[in-house]
């Protein structure tokens, strides 16, 4: 399985999913700087974490516009898998691959710990590694995570079943008290129309070796080369 991970200026977690990523797949996936306005065919797109152009205007603003993002869209659109985490997950709603925006925390502070997520659905590439209902722990890092959409949106979301992930509780409820950034609907992941778009807050490549703190995000990616290869 051939993969791209997409580096912005301020990219701070480019490296971890290089890292993820090789030691999951077996091979090294293209480093691609965000002024390259083509890269080579690739089975999956990844867009990392961090502060790309350093969150000006708004988290993902302005890398949506930047060339290689108008590639990512033109792929993604054709059906190449595309994976949002954190600020990529801005991206990707900043561009108009997802609906809806992610907003400052509804408790105004940066957050960052582990939280547990709910696989919501396990028909798609991005969660085949896991049981529907499966409670997962992968840790959050972020100021911006505080997913909102209009209620029709919400509903529509809801009805074509395109959450993937939910913030819950210790029980595995989605509960107040599990949601960490206000999310509407405890929303952690989400999909396209075609589930071959998935942005998420949570960062499953820091949750891929145990020595990390758990391995929960590993299933992901093993799932991903079982579905791509």
């Amino acid at each position: 399985m051939q993969s791209a991970v997409i580096v912005f200026p301020g990219s701070n977690c480019d490296r971890d999913a290089q890292t993820a990523l090789e030691r999951i797949t077996g091979t090294a996936p293209h480093m691609v700087w965000h002024g390259d306005a083509e890269f080579p065919k690739v089975d999956l797109i990844v867009l990392p974490g961090g502060f790309s152009y350093g969150d000006y205007l708004r988290c993902g603003a302005i890398a949506a516009h930047s060339p290689v993002v108008k590639e990512v869209v033109a792929r993604a659109k054709a059906g190449v898998p595309t994976l949002g985490i954190c600020n990529g997950f801005h991206v990707l709603t900043e561009s108009g691959l997802l609906p809806g925006i992610l907003m400052r925390n509804a408790h105004l502070r940066f957050a960052c710990k582990w939280v547990d997520l709910r696989v919501e659905d396990s028909q798609s590439i991005f969660t085949c590694g896991y049981e529907r209902g499966q409670r997962i722990r992968v840790p959050i890092a972020h100021g911006d995570g505080n997913y909102f959409a209009d209620a029709d949106t919400l509903d529509r979301i809801e009805a074509e079943g395109r959450v993937a992930f939910r913030y819950v509780d210790s029980d595995g409820e989605a509960t107040e008290a599990g949601n960490p950034n206000g999310s509407q609907r405890n929303i952690a992941g989400l999909f396209n129309e075609t589930r071959t778009v998935l942005g998420m807050m949570p960062h499953p490549e820091r949750a891929a070796d145990p020595l990390l703190g758990g391995e929960d995000g590993r299933r992901m990616f093993e799932g991903l080369v079982q579905a791509l290869s």
